[in-house]
């Protein structure tokens, strides 16, 4: 099954708008949902959706799981430049890859449209929106959001597309 998938998406060799359409789609769904989460919940406000789902509007001035939130500022400006230099890195990277490997371009792409969402949150806001909570029982997972999402799924398939290769194009071929 994962063969047809992957031809499927090697079809998208050279052909950038495909690229383009997903992280302009993705990067869309981000803004839309933290735009909604800002007008629709007050802050730390738990609406269940399931019993193991909430969505609970948060700002996080740190990075993940919170880190550096309380450093007084600096870390915004700091997380913004490593933000912007990265992003140009990844769209160097998947315009190398996205006519060699469509399936590595297509998870750098997904990281992208993540690390860009939550740059935009950082320079508008001064934090990044979070409302998204999953729980078990009293174990709660940090708040994230949709960027977070694409940042994950990226990476889940820069994963993939190392363990199981596709050609010598693949992630795992090239060191």
């Amino acid at each position: 099954m994962h063969n047809q998938w992957r031809q499927t998406l090697n079809q998208t060799k050279g052909k950038p708008a495909f690229f383009i359409f997903v992280l302009i789609f993705t990067l869309l769904q981000d803004q839309a949902s933290k735009h909604l989460a800002e007008n629709l919940l007050q802050d730390h406000q738990v609406v269940e959706i399931f019993s193991w789902f909430n969505l609970t509007l948060a700002h996080n001035p740190g990075v993940a799981f919170s880190f550096l939130a309380d450093q007084g500022g600096w870390q915004r400006w700091f997380f913004m430049a490593l933000s912007s230099i990265i992003s140009l890195f990844l769209i160097i990277w998947i315009k190398k890859e996205m006519n060699k490997n469509p399936l590595l371009a297509l998870g750098l792409t997904f990281i992208l449209s993540g690390a860009l969402g939550n740059l935009i949150d950082r320079t508008l806001f001064g934090h990044v929106i979070d409302f998204i909570q999953w729980h078990y029982q009293n174990y709660y997972w940090p708040t994230f959001n949709l960027a977070d999402t694409f940042i994950f799924m990226g990476a889940v398939l820069l994963i993939y597309d190392g363990v199981f290769p596709d050609n010598e194009n693949s992630l795992s071929n090239q060191s």
